[in-house]
């Protein structure tokens, strides 16, 4: 069964259907095998269940706050306290495109998103300063991976919703990796600045002008505090703490007379298009995932890795592998709905924290974004950047060797992650 609805899924996605299409035809593949009178029934009920959680509303809300940071021109700000912080180091706009994708994090949990507004401006300054396009480009797809990691996350809630985990422990768990990533590829650009020879672009900023930078992005920068204090100190919760960042960056648009009513117009359609795309792959994968369970497959999956349950690292590290091939083919809202459940219950048997593997399967789902062929942050950076696609999948392996890098270390030392989540209790 497992392996007929694989073959049907393969080929829906190689004809080039939508993806949802593809999941709810493999889902009907998997009925027959199972019990073909079930469709009628169950898969409706699995279709509006998979979205039917209140947790879920926060996504919507964080992407609303994303765009409307977007409208506020806040993001504008953001990105001048990074020109400042780094833009006069050896590399600088290469720094400015990593630590700014740290900034726009906090702000909307998209890789994509950040791929398109960050590309469109840092790539021709890149190139400008002396980068090749290519590099650039793939900068600018392979930093962009720090949006999910820390918070707000769209993948972490998901993740959350799935296994009951604490959105506010996946949250403070990402803010670690999360700067790894960014002090990874910043390493990584200052390597590659220094051999080809990049010149530096003058001295430090003056206490006033970095000053007077800062507090003028100040308004972005409290944002994510709004978002990981509120959850964390239970005052609100992921989904209020959505609608109440999306509201603080909306009436700062107003007062600050950025946030026009074609603004929040575009705001809210962008949001919605995401949203809905979002949510229709989600209750697709769910059918798909209740088909496999009913099946038995997780417990088959259990007794395969059953040898290796007493040594946790080479679980994750299976389990890394196994979500990093699946990623290259499928989308990754589907790999992450259909993966967790079949993940979760080998990683409690050997012993593996929750919130640990949620951060595993969170960069690993990530890292995917940038992966062929399915990347979907390389085919923006491509697009953005106007380089051949081809090209730039040929270029962009040293982005994912440094993100699997950094995977590793996560594996290896748990504390990594875990430390700031045990740390506030």
């Amino acid at each position: 069964m497992t392996l007929a609805m694989l073959a049907v899924f393969l080929i829906h996605v190689l004809l080039g259907l939508p993806l949802f299409i593809a999941l709810l035809t493999t889902a009907v593949v998997g009925f027959f095998f199972v019990d073909p009178s079930m469709i009628p029934r169950m898969m409706p009920q699995q279709f509006f269940g998979g979205i039917n959680a209140f947790a879920l509303m926060a996504i919507p809300l964080f992407i609303l706050a994303g765009n409307l940071m977007n409208a506020s021109k806040l993001t504008d700000r953001l990105m001048a306290l990074a020109r400042l912080l780094v833009g006069h180091l050896r590399g600088g706009m290469g720094h400015v495109n990593v630590v700014s994708s740290v900034f726009f994090a906090g702000v909307n949990g998209s890789a994509v998103a950040d791929t398109s507004a960050l590309g469109s401006l840092l790539v021709p300054a890149m190139r400008k300063e002396g980068y090749s396009t290519a590099f650039a480009a793939g900068l600018t797809a392979g930093s962009s991976l720090i949006g999910p990691i820390i918070p707000p996350s769209i993948f972490m809630i998901l993740y959350a919703s799935l296994t009951n985990t604490s959105v506010g422990d996946l949250f403070l768990a990402g803010v670690i990796p999360g700067l790894l990533l960014g002090a990874a590829f910043m390493t990584m650009n200052a390597v590659h600045a220094w051999r080809i020879r990049l010149p530096k672009r003058g001295g430090w900023p003056s206490k006033r002008e970095l000053a007077v930078t800062a507090l003028g992005a100040l308004p972005a920068l409290i944002a994510p505090f709004i978002i990981v204090a509120g959850i964390v100190m239970g005052v609100v919760t992921p989904t209020e703490s959505g609608a109440l960042t999306a509201l603080y960056v909306a009436l700062y648009g107003v007062v600050a007379g950025n946030l026009t009513l074609s603004g929040l117009w575009k705001a809210a359609v962008d949001t919605t298009r995401l949203t809905a795309a979002i949510f229709v792959i989600m209750a697709a994968s769910s059918i798909v995932s209740w088909l496999l369970s009913y099946a038995q497959v997780p417990s088959q999956f259990v007794e395969l890795l059953t040898p290796y349950i007493d040594s946790p690292v080479i679980i994750l590290l299976l389990l890394s592998l196994i979500t990093f091939v699946t990623g290259m083919f499928m989308e990754e809202v589907s790999a992450l709905m259909l993966l967790t459940p079949i993940f979760a219950p080998i990683a409690m048997l050997a012993g593996i924290d929750m919130v640990h593997l949620g951060i595993i399967i969170t960069l690993n789902i990530t890292i995917a974004l940038i992966t062929p062929p399915m990347g979907a942050c390389v085919y923006v950076a491509a697009a953005v950047s106007r380089l051949e696609i081809t090209a730039l999948f040929r270029t962009i392996w040293p982005f994912v060797i440094t993100a699997l890098v950094v995977l590793m270390a996560l594996i290896l030392f748990p504390s990594l992650a875990l430390w700031l989540p045990t740390t506030l209790g």
